[in-house]
C-alpha cells in the first residue's frame, strides 16, 4: 500500500505483507482459474472461453479447520529441523487413533496451496540444513498466498511467527512457510514452541 502520492521508493515495497490490500494467483490446466481476494474473503473465477471472461464459480472459499492432506518434498526430510521432522512423522504415523495424512505433493506452490484452499491440509516449505532461511520469496510467494490463507480461515506461519508480520529487508527476501487449515498450522506451531522451551 503505498503511504502518499510520492514517487515510489523501494520502502514503499518493504512493508509487512499485513499491510496488503489483495492477493491472487492464476492457474493453467485443464481449465483457468482465478483466486483473488481483495481483503473481504477469498473467490474463485474460471475462464469462461466462449464469453473471454471470468466466471464466478467459488464463491467465498473457505478452508476446513482441519485437513487429510499434507504436502511437502519430502525429498529434503534429511535437512529438516526437529519440528518439521516430527510434524510429518505426526502425518504419516498419527499416536492419538486418528487417521494419516496423505501426501499430495506437486512441486508447484500454487497447485499445492490451491488444493489445500479447497479441501483443507497444510503446505509446508520449511528452512533445512541447505537453506536455512526457507526458499520460497517473502514478497511475491510467502505474502500473497499467506493473505488468502487467512482470507479463507486458515493461518500461515514462518515456524517463528505470523508469516504476514514478517518485515522484509530486501525484494528477495525468503522465509519458511507452512500455511493450511487452521488446526493443522496449530500443530506445527506447538511443535516450535516446544522446541523453543528446549532452547
Amino acid at each position: 500500500m503505498m503511504k502518499d502520492n510520492h514517487e515510489p521508493t523501494l520502502d514503499d515495497v518493504l512493508q509487512p505483507g499485513k499491510q496488503m490490500l489483495a492477493a491472487g494467483y492464476c492457474m493453467y490446466g485443464s481449465s483457468c482459474t482465478l483466486v483473488l481476494s481483495t481483503g473481504e474473503g477469498v473467490n474463485g473465477f474460471t475462464l469462461d472461453p466462449s464469453l473471454g471472461e471470468f466466471i464466478l464459480t467459488h464463491p467465498g472459499i473457505k478452508i476446513p479447520k482441519k485437513g487429510k492432506i499434507y504436502s511437502v518434498n519430502e525429498g529434503n526430510a534429511k535437512n529438516w529441523d526437529g519440528p518439521t521432522a516430527k510434524y510429518v512423522e505426526k502425518c504419516k504415523f498419527p499416536k492419538d487413533g486418528s487417521s494419516s495424512k496423505s501426501l499430495r505433493y506437486i512441486g508447484s506452490m500454487v497447485a499445492d496451496v490451491h488444493r489445500t484452499l479447497l479441501y483443507g491440509g497444510i503446505f509446508l516449505y520449511p528452512a533445512d540444513k541447505k537453506s536455512p532461511s526457507g526458499k520460497l520469496r517473502v514478497l511475491y510467494e510467502v505474502f500473497p498466498m499467506s493473505f488468502l490463507m487467512e482470507q479463507a480461515g486458515g493461518q500461515a506461519f514462518t515456524g517463528k511467527q505470523r508469516a504476514l508480520d514478517l518485515v522484509p529487508t530486501k525484494i528477495h527476501e525468503r522465509s519458511p512457510i507452512f500455511l493450511g487449515s487452521f488446526d493443522d498450522v496449530e500443530d506445527i506451531k506447538a511443535l516450535y514452541a516446544a522446541e523453543g522451551k528446549k532452547e
